[in-house]
């Protein structure tokens, strides 16, 4: 029996719940319900919750093992909570200060750039993400997701079967121009060349709980298909990038204070607003990471990492919380 009430809110993607207060603990019955509406709709909002960072890692925890960023990857935390990540552009970040974001969104390659799946350059890419807002501006900040399935399934069917054949190399920067005589750029080329983070993913993915084929490409990490001139990669990126972002696979979420966005990161793509900072106002939001698999392709071929070290789950405190 339905205990949530789920109402789809897009075509391809998205839904939004009611009937569930996140900050108390879930019985089975709501987690395995909410797990397969994900599954079903790739994004859920749960509007208007009332999580603190403790129940927002207990929330993360009962949907599987948390994990994070390794340094010198990693970014922002609220202290005391290094398991979560800080969404605020005027929180210093440890890797590259304040307004980073802001900075190298002036420097995306194309107008799509912004879309991404968290932390592709990884070998095992984080399977779903839970993000909360506790600040939000008084206009603009919406974020956008989209449906890696619906893009792969509305291909051509000669372009299916090609792109179930490739396979794409992924790594942090792959959608900006970096330019090596500015001196802020040098500095963030030279920490992603002493620590690097590069994997070869499949450019179709399975998703391991469903089967379902999805386009497993985001133009902010993947850089090149393999075997291809970099002239014929750009192209064949440029298709598949221009697939993935087509409007009738999106979700557009407005915030409020308290909003909660849970998605599988395995199926899906998503946006950071633009617009944000027009307000002149702080704008604060929170994510855990799960712990992922590592991607299989059609060919039962998995994933592979070039440069770095796979994610691994965060010890547990005795408290219940993750350290």
């Amino acid at each position: 029996m339905n205990r949530l009430s789920v109402v789809p809110l897009a075509g391809h993607i998205g839904a939004q719940v009611e009937g569930v207060d996140l900050s108390e603990p879930l019985d089975e019955p709501t987690r395995a319900e909410i797990w397969a509406a994900v599954l079903a709709h790739k994004v859920l909002f749960f509007p208007g919750q009332q999580l603190d960072h403790a129940a927002h890692l207990a929330l993360g925890q009962r949907f599987g093992a948390l994990t994070r960023r390794p340094a010198p990857h990693s970014g922002a935390a609220p202290d005391g909570f290094p398991e979560l990540l800080t969404v605020d552009t005027k929180v210093p970040d440890p890797r590259y200060g304040v307004d980073f974001e802001e900075r190298y969104r002036l420097r995306w390659l194309d107008y799509t750039a912004g879309w991404h799946t968290d932390l592709t350059p990884a070998v095992n890419p984080p399977a779903a993400s839970i993000l909360r807002a506790e600040r939000v501006t008084s206009f603009g900040g919406d974020t956008q997701w989209t449906n890696l399935e619906a893009a792969y399934a509305h291909l051509s069917p000669a372009l299916r079967d090609l792109a179930d054949g490739l396979r794409a190399e992924h790594a942090f920067f792959s959608g900006c121009q970096m330019l090596r005589h500015d001196p802020m750029d040098h500095e963030v080329l030279a920490l992603n060349a002493a620590h690097p983070m590069v994997a070869e993913h499949p450019v179709v993915r399975v998703h391991p709980e469903t089967g379902n084929r999805s386009l497993f490409v985001n133009p902010t990490s993947a850089n090149r298909i393999c075997g291809f001139s970099p002239a014929q990669s750009r192209e064949l990126l440029a298709l598949f990038f221009e697939q993935i972002t087509r409007p009738e696979f999106t979700v557009r979420w407005r915030w409020s204070p308290g909003d909660v966005a849970f998605w599988d990161n395995r199926s899906t793509a998503h946006l950071s607003p633009g617009d944000a900072g027009l307000a002149g106002e702080r704008r604060t939001l929170y994510r855990v990471t799960l712990l992922g698999d590592i991607p299989i392709g059609p060919d039962g071929t998995p994933s592979a990492a070039v440069a770095g070290d796979p994610f691994t789950a965060l010890p547990v405190r005795e408290s219940g919380v993750s350290a």
